[in-house]
């Protein structure tokens, strides 16, 4: 007998394990079809329209074909395999065309302003009131009141945009693992500086591959300590420019056939043109439009502020770690695979710090113990090991999540160490929605990814370095924000808010690494149990402000570059994309950029999906302002505080966008946030 689809019924526990490529292809063309009918009861309904079934049914008309897309969109990017690939590829267009549709609907549209004008609409609670007004808005604004043709045009944008940003992220995968540089046994001394740990992980990584010696890569636990500690300039060089020229054609790893700069044309040209179509003069104002930012020219406006406020500081650095390295034997002008390097010994030089010193301390176990203790003292859950859970993979631990009467609320799954075929970076995912009180009331799931440094063999505890407990804590403030909704309008619950201000929740998490009262929970040794010595982290405290204007500058290139293209970039007038790109973000480089930089090419952020982060890079550096000002309220009524914990997730994570989110960061706050806590912070002058 054959086994049922996994993906055609929303199940909790989620069925990870059981999904095969040869499911994916048949539940969509099923789910695409019965969403549809869902559709089509609601544009035929009869009048006076009622909420319940237009927008209620609006709002639930897509569940099951959300679930199983985002399944397929999950485990293609976690695992990679040539048949999950092949079979997400081969939906993709066709889910793309349906979603689109659907805000092209005239039926839908016209039901929607039809339910408007009813005595029945003009009584809803603010929720519904605002759930109303902004899903007539985003008709209005994805061309509902768009011809024929243009609606026709907007259906074929998006699906090539789907197909060409799939293809993009793809392509930084395979060129990631392409790479590889080898060093012989008889040539470890050009590994010298480089971490035990790491040493290790290098060695072990060629041994896996069948060779000898060291095998070093792109992926992050491997690129990120040898950019940091080998003295080798040739090494760090090789690397740098591997990792800068991924995807960027026969230069760069993957060559020829792994070129995203033409997918770059294509999908910046597509998006203006729909921004065209709709009436915006370009796709910053089109994404920005129900932002809070509101425009592209304020955005720009806003990250070019925070530039000149951080321009001094930043200047001042690199003044100073030049001398500091010429000083110390460098010879020549900087290079931009430098700088991490004498970056990192200026800090040891000024503040006697290490931060390899401190990986003994950050085990992950007792890491993401004392992770969810500080999340139990804020909000009041519990979190405890779900060993029953099925998973995609060994690497994945899952956790259920229970409120403080012991009702299980919701559930996530860490997936936490690179492997060859699983995209890079971080990110938090919602699979399951939690909606109180109506019937469709489950849990609320989520994945959190990550690529951090994994065990260096069977059975030893994987050891993290701080940027990566940062970025553990990250994600976790994502997913708190989406397991503690309470919000029953599937469409406004959890992280479905707009994108500056969907980083304020993970954001303001990062806090709790630097914090005594915190760290002192889970930074403990691996062998010993000791906490960190006062000295060491009285100096790591001290050290956290250390380049700080550059950190931050760097975000702001990035952001920078994002509205640029998305705003003022016209290949006729300003030439090849990728020399664009690279001479704006050199104006954020503390060294000049080579001539072939062409990080652009594996910028995922604002090319691995067809809208992503495009024209919102910005978001972060906005919601860096609002949880450094936000954070003040911890600080003054304990970093541990259940009240003022309690009264965050009220006000913000619990409440998803049922509110405008400058209004619930005021309930939260008291008033508007202010940019100088954030300079403050950074130990530049507000």
């Amino acid at each position: 007998m054959k086994a049922a689809n996994p993906l055609l019924e929303v199940k909790v526990p989620v069925p990870f394990d059981e999904v095969r490529a040869e499911h994916i292809e048949p539940a969509v063309e099923s789910l695409v079809a019965s969403a549809q009918k869902n559709l089509d009861a609601i544009g035929a309904a009869p009048s006076p329209r009622t909420y319940a079934a237009t927008l209620g049914a609006l709002d639930h008309a897509t569940n099951e074909l959300d679930y199983a897309s985002n399944l397929a969109s999950h485990l293609e990017g976690v695992l990679g395999t040539p048949d999950l690939r092949a079979a997400y590829a081969a939906v993709v267009p066709k889910i793309t065309a349906f979603y689109s549709q659907i805000l092209l609907s005239e039926a839908l549209y016209k039901a929607l302003r039809d339910l408007d004008a009813t005595p029945e609409a003009k009584q809803l609670d603010p929720a519904r009131r605002r759930y109303l007004t902004k899903t007539l808005a985003d008709f209005r604004r994805n061309g509902a009141e768009l011809g024929p043709a243009g609606k026709k045009r907007l259906g074929d944008i998006d699906i090539a945009l789907s197909e060409l940003t799939l293809k993009f992220a793809q392509n930084v995968v395979d060129s990631t693992s392409a790479f590889e540089l080898l060093v012989d046994e008889a040539d470890a001394k050009r590994l010298e500086g480089l971490p035990e740990g790491a040493l290790e992980a290098a060695q072990k990584s060629a041994e896996e591959k069948g060779k000898k010696g060291y095998r070093l890569t792109l992926q992050a636990p491997s690129y990120g300590p040898v950019m940091t500690f080998v003295r080798d300039r040739k090494i760090r060089e090789a690397l740098y420019r591997a990792q800068t020229t991924r995807a960027a054609g026969p230069g760069g790893p993957g060559g020829a056939e792994r070129d995203n700069r033409g997918i770059i044309k294509e999908v910046l040209a597509l998006r203006q043109e729909k921004a065209k179509l709709l009436g915006f003069a370009h796709f910053a104002d089109l994404a920005t439009d129900d932002r809070m930012a509101k425009t592209g020219k304020d955005a720009l406006a806003f990250v070019t502020m925070l530039r000149d406020r951080l321009r001094p500081g930043f200047e001042r650095e690199n003044a100073e770690l030049k001398v500091f390295a010429a000083t110390n034997g460098h010879e020549g002008p900087l290079e931009p695979w430098d700088i991490s390097f004498w970056g990192e010994a200026q800090r040891r030089a000024l503040f006697d710090f290490d931060e390899e010193t401190l990986r003994p301390y950050f085990p992950l176990d007792r890491v993401t113990r004392g992770l969810f203790e500080v999340a139990t003292s804020l909000y009041g859950i519990t979190i405890e090991r779900d060993a029953a859970a099925r998973v995609w993979h060994d690497d994945v631990t899952a956790w259920a999540v229970l409120d403080k009467g012991g009702t299980r609320i919701g559930a996530f799954y860490l997936d936490l160490f690179p492997r060859e075929t699983k995209r890079d970076g971080a990110w938090m995912g919602g699979v399951v929605d939690r909606l109180p009180g109506t019937e469709h009331e489950l849990e609320n799931v989520a994945v959190v990814v990550a690529n951090m440094t994994p065990p260096r063999s069977p059975g030893a505890p994987a050891l993290l370095n701080h940027r990566e407990v940062e970025t553990l804590f990250h994600e976790f403030g994502h997913m708190m924000h989406h397991v503690l909704s309470e919000v029953s309008i599937r469409s406004l619950a959890g992280t479905r808010v707009v994108s500056d201000f969907v980083e304020l929740p993970s954001m303001i998490m990062e806090n709790w690494c630097w914090e005594s009262e915190a760290l002192d929970r889970f930074a403990r040794h691996f062998e010993t149990g000791a906490p960190i010595p006062a000295d060491v982290k009285k100096r790591m405290l001290a050290a956290r402000t250390y380049r700080a204007a550059n950190g931050l500058i760097r975000q702001l290139g990035f952001s920078t570059v994002d509205l640029l293209l998305h705003t003022e970039y016209d290949p006729a007038k300003h030439g090849d994309v990728m020399a664009y790109a690279c001479e704006v973000f050199g104006r954020f480089s503390p060294v000049p950029l080579p001539r072939e930089y062409a990080m652009l090419a594996s910028f995922s952020h604002l090319f691995g999906a067809a809208y992503g982060y495009a024209a919102g890079y910005y978001s972060y550096q906005w919601s860096e302002v609002l949880e450094a000002d936000a954070f003040g309220r911890f600080r003054d009524g304990g970093i541990l505080s259940g009240e003022v914990g309690d009264r965050f997730r009220r006000t913000i994570l619990a409440r998803g966008d049922t509110d405008d989110p400058a209004e619930l960061y005021r309930t939260f706050l008291g008033r508007d946030p202010d940019v100088s806590a954030l300079l403050t912070r950074l130990g530049i002058a507000a």
